[in-house]
């Protein structure tokens, strides 16, 4: 397989970033192939740190509309109107599947995007002193808006990358720095999950070995 092939069946626009790197071909499409095996790794933390940020935050506006309805609150809730797009949204997708709306359908319909925007500046007099009971082990000291809202968007950007198949891999220290802050943000919401997570966490080895492949421009067990 060539440059021709993969520009073929990728887009060239896709693998031109691979290929603008690279004079050498082969290295571009092994660099291609070890960014997909790095995005895969990171699977198991991502999937983890999203589900438990909803159900932590969804817990407390539980707690703080005193209903597990809470977002049919949103839409007559001074400040928080333009939430309601979200909850507009999840509604359709569920209907549209012919499916019965249902607290429990809604909350896993919300986007990461959705329970992110939660933590935005313009929601912190309203929201940020319930919300913070999500994160019982983050420090007090620390336990600040201003401390989670950035973490929490730079998690969405990067799991946005992954998902959309963009390229994650051109630092890879920054990569694994993300990994370590993802972990630690897990802890803050619940500090036995990261023990748990470690038993089929393969990030660290993949991260090693890309690494080691990349400068050595060999990438997969099965590359030539």
């Amino acid at each position: 397989m060539d440059k021709k092939f993969f520009e073929k069946i990728f887009s060239e626009k896709r693998m031109e970033k691979y290929f603008i790197r690279y004079e050498n071909t082969n290295k571009a499409i092994l660099h291609y192939q070890c960014n997909i095996e790095l995005a895969e790794s990171f699977y198991p933390c991502l999937t983890v740190f999203e589900v438990v940020l909803r159900n932590s935050v969804n817990r407390e506006l539980i707690k703080l509309f005193g209903k597990d309805d809470w977002y049919l609150q949103i839409a007559t809730t001074p400040g928080l109107t333009n939430l309601n797009r979200y909850i507009t949204q999840a509604s359709k997708q569920i209907t549209g599947r012919n499916e019965h709306l249902s607290p429990s359908k809604i909350t896993a319909e919300l986007t990461l995007g959705f329970w992110v925007s939660l933590f935005n500046a313009e929601y912190e007099l309203i929201l940020w002193k319930d919300l913070r009971r999500a994160f019982p082990n983050m420090p007090k000291s620390e336990r600040q808006r201003k401390k989670v809202a950035p973490a929490l968007n730079r998690f969405r950007a990067f799991r946005n990358r992954i998902f959309h198949h963009e390229p994650i891999s051109w630092n890879l220290e920054q990569t694994k720095q993300i990994h370590e802050e993802m972990l630690a943000v897990i802890t803050w919401m619940n500090d036995e999950l990261p023990e748990w997570v470690a038993a089929f966490d393969r990030f660290e080895q993949v991260y090693e070995r890309v690494k080691k492949q990349l400068t050595q421009g060999i990438c997969g067990s099965n590359s030539q």
